[in-house]
């Protein structure tokens, strides 16, 4: 009987060299929610999906999905976990010398043994699910940013993963093609039966579509809960974060000596 989380992360500690950069952390991704991971840039998100995806392994602590120790498996195993898993990556990341058409054939052309006329119909399906069959034979040079994503979303469920995970997938969007990509994010997860984690600073779009959030700074987990709990939460990064306060933790200056000490106005009026 599977489990009812998809990815367990118990006690994991990861360091790149000598620098911390997770502590500590404890996720629980159920099976056919979305759940958003939220944070200021360097805080630790992406290094998470990485581990995720076993491109890197906890220092100490364990990564579980599906049942599996990521870190006890062995090449094979990774690959055939990875084939069930896709990835939206920041900016999209399309091959600009393919077609779309290709773009999306390339997983089914490498993972699978599928003639030519089925992976036809598969990736025509799958353009047609993001609204863009008629595209199939552009480039990405000439579509516009969010028809790029929604092609890097058509290849990411080429094969009809277990889990999608979403690196950044609001950034440098307008806000319809935002509201487009989220709407897209919550009907295909649900009509896929799949698992969706985002990894995003965009909270308002964020907020609308998720089920679950787990809200990092520094490397640590320092608040999570439903949308509502978040919008409401009394921890005061948190609350800075999710409304755009000026305001808050997080100050304006970088920490620095008093500016009138930098000018030398300290000193002569001492």
């Amino acid at each position: 009987m599977a489990c009812e989380n998809l990815i367990e992360i118990r006690d994991v500690n990861f360091t790149y060299d000598v620098r911390p950069v997770l502590k500590g952390i404890n996720m629980s991704i159920p099976r056919g929610k979305v759940v958003a991971i939220m944070g200021l840039s360097g805080c630790g998100k992406t290094t998470l999906l990485r581990l995720i995806g076993a491109q890197i392994f906890p220092t100490s602590g364990q990564v579980v999905v599906d049942g599996q120790v990521t870190s006890e498996l062995d090449s094979e195993g990774i690959y055939a976990l990875r084939r069930r898993m896709g990835m939206l990556f920041q900016f999209g990341a399309l091959f600009t010398d393919m077609t779309v058409f290709d773009n999306v054939a390339f997983q089914m052309r490498e993972h699978t043994d599928l003639p030519e006329e089925l992976i036809r119909d598969l990736v025509m399906m799958k353009l047609h699910a993001v609204g863009l069959h008629a595209v199939w034979n552009m480039r990405p040079a000439e579509l516009s940013g969010g028809m790029a994503r929604r092609v890097a979303l058509a290849r990411a469920i080429a094969l009809d993963p277990m889990l999608i995970m979403y690196d950044e997938p609001f950034t440098g969007l307008d806000p319809i093609a935002m509201s487009v990509i989220g709407n897209l994010v919550r009907r295909l997860n649900d009509a896929l039966g799949a698992t969706s984690i985002i990894v995003t600073h965009d909270v308002q779009e964020s907020l609308q579509i998720v089920d679950y959030i787990y809200f990092m700074a520094d490397g640590v987990v320092i608040a999570k809960g439903t949308p509502e709990e978040i919008r409401n939460s009394d921890t005061p990064f948190v609350h800075q974060f999710v409304h755009g306060e000026i305001d808050g933790p997080m100050a304006y200056h970088y920490p620095a000596p008093p500016y009138r000490a930098d000018l030398g106005l300290e000193a002569a009026h001492g």
